[in-house]
């Protein structure tokens, strides 16, 4: 939708069709340039092809919701071009209207911020529990001291799952924009982006407010302090560079933090879980500091996920071998987790609790290539001996797909649902992640072609062996540290080898 595909730089490619452009610029306006709110200064948008002949495929019925927004024109159009401006520019007035959106202050518009606050207000799934109200107070507080002073400030928020780092996120988002400060959502998988994004739409168009949400390479050449406040959730999953090829910017931290006057970075360093991803609190405070800003530390504490259970989380550490605890078992830790003899018995739980509230979703180490993406009749997740088999997560779904009714049925990766929750989460556990004599073996080499989370291994391994398999350990272990902890009432699992499952279910 709004998509279309050409010929550009050597290639096909898909870029946003150009009546999308046109009015999405023009909304942007309309949003956050002081002038075109307060003097109600009318936007009319356009796209003009001055190097296109046929524009028949553009203006076909299926683009009609954005063509009658913005008209669009080719070459041979222009005696319907010419009507359009008379139509909707009357007579000049010596360039007065563009001065004045050129020098027009950035700052939300009030109907945007009205809009935000309207779908939070009230809404549990935004309430602000405990620990969660104190670090937003706190946030809040040195966004606005930032914004007065003109001093730069970095705070770094550390806190486990479910502890509430994205809903905090998500009100520091809403409550900036209400006071007028330009601030933005970043994150540097698209997941969680693309989730909140959709849920604050509302009756609003989306285009509206894709504005507020960001990736973390958006950031190459954003002048110094030309952003009030940038909220940056996942913070474990910062790269040092930027671009389809990992080769673009200087350093995605650095330049978060040149960007705008205040950063807040939530992490979770037992979420890091590819080798590119660089999150560390240690190396955002020296990166802060270089860059002149006060750094500033919190934590939240309360664990409002895993039924509120910070005795699961401890328990799963120490069973995946993660750190050492006090909690060999699960005994009187109120959290629904269970061990299934056979993945299709685990998938049908898991369709039948999803018929609640469409809250319930399977997952799966990435260890199954991914074939259908190429030819959607194939299956991907394919369990022969127990005569299973399911697909990956529909392509067309891209990153809406825990939300997205009758996605149960397909299996979920790391990259769909980090940073989202559910309320019971389905878990195959793959080859890459074993148990012989008691112990945790982990293998990235049993990891699918097309992951990109350990790429580079094979070529790590032949230099420093040591190195390479210590970080894919670590990798491996994390991602299913995630992946069990996206239920909040309950985890079930299963696993692909035998004695790991039995060592699962005696553990």
């Amino acid at each position: 939708d709004g998509v279309v595909e050409t010929f550009l730089g050597g290639s096909w490619r898909e870029v946003e069709h150009p009546s999308y452009q046109a009015w999405s610029y023009a909304w942007f306006i309309r949003d956050y340039n002081e002038a075109a709110h307060d003097d109600q200064i009318h936007l009319r948008s356009c796209a003009y092809l001055h190097n296109l002949e046929d524009a028949s495929e553009l203006t076909s019925p299926f683009y009609e919701s954005y063509t009658s927004e913005a008209p669009l024109f080719a070459r041979n159009d222009t005696t319907d071009l010419h009507d359009f401006l008379r139509r909707h520019v009357h007579k000049g007035d010596q360039k007065k209207v563009l001065y004045k959106l050129e020098q027009g202050r950035i700052r939300p518009s009030k109907n945007l911020a009205d809009h935000l606050a309207s779908l939070i207000k009230g809404n549990r799934e935004f309430a602000l529990l405990d620990d969660q109200k104190l670090v937003f107070e706190s946030a809040l507080a040195e966004a606005h001291e930032a914004c007065k002073s003109g001093r730069k400030k970095v705070l770094i928020v550390e806190g486990g799952p479910g502890t509430g780092k994205s809903v905090v996120a998500i009100h520091l988002l809403v409550s900036l924009t209400n006071e007028g400060i330009v601030a933005q959502y970043v994150t540097r998988n698209a997941a969680p982006r693309e989730v909140y994004e959709q849920k604050l739409t509302g009756s609003m168009r989306r285009t509206r407010i894709r504005n507020l949400f960001k990736s973390s390479g958006a950031y190459l050449d954003v002048e110094r302090n030309s952003i009030d406040a940038l909220i940056v959730d996942e913070a474990h999953r910062l790269n040092e560079k930027s671009g389809l090829y990992g080769n673009l910017g200087d350093h995605q931290i650095a330049e978060l933090i040149r960007a705008a006057k205040f950063c807040v970075f939530f992490i979770d360093e037992d979420q890091r879980v590819t080798f590119k991803d660089i999150g560390e609190k240690s190396l955002i405070a020296e990166i802060a500091s270089k860059e002149g800003a006060d750094v500033y530390f919190d934590e939240l504490d309360s664990q409002f996920r895993c039924n509120g259970s910070d005795g699961y989380l401890a328990w799963l550490d120490n069973l995946l071998a993660i750190r050492p605890t006090a909690n060999p078992d699960l005994k009187n830790i109120d959290y629904d987790f269970r061990v299934f003899d056979s993945p299709r018995e685990l998938h049908d739980r898991i369709i039948e609790l999803n018929r609640i509230n469409n809250r319930s979703r399977m997952v799966a180490g990435y260890c199954w290539d991914w074939k259908g993406k190429r030819n959607p009749s194939l299956k991907d997740v394919r369990i022969d001996q127990y005569d299973y088999s399911a697909k990956w997560n529909l392509d067309r779904d891209g990153k809406l797909w825990i939300v997205t009714p009758g996605s149960e049925q397909e299996v979920g990766c790391i990259h769909t649902c980090q940073g989202l929750e559910l309320d019971y989460v389905g878990v195959i556990i793959g080859p890459d992640l074993v148990v012989r004599n008691g112990d945790i073996v982990t293998d990235a080499s049993k990891r699918a072609k097309q992951d990109q989370s350990v790429r580079g291994y094979k070529r790590w391994l032949g230099t420093n062996p040591g190195d390479a398999r210590s970080a894919a350990d670590r990798i491996i272990k994390n991602t299913y540290r995630t992946l069990m902890t996206r239920g909040q009432k309950g985890c079930f699992v299963f696993s692909v080898d035998s004695e790991t499952n039995d060592w699962l279910r005696e553990n």
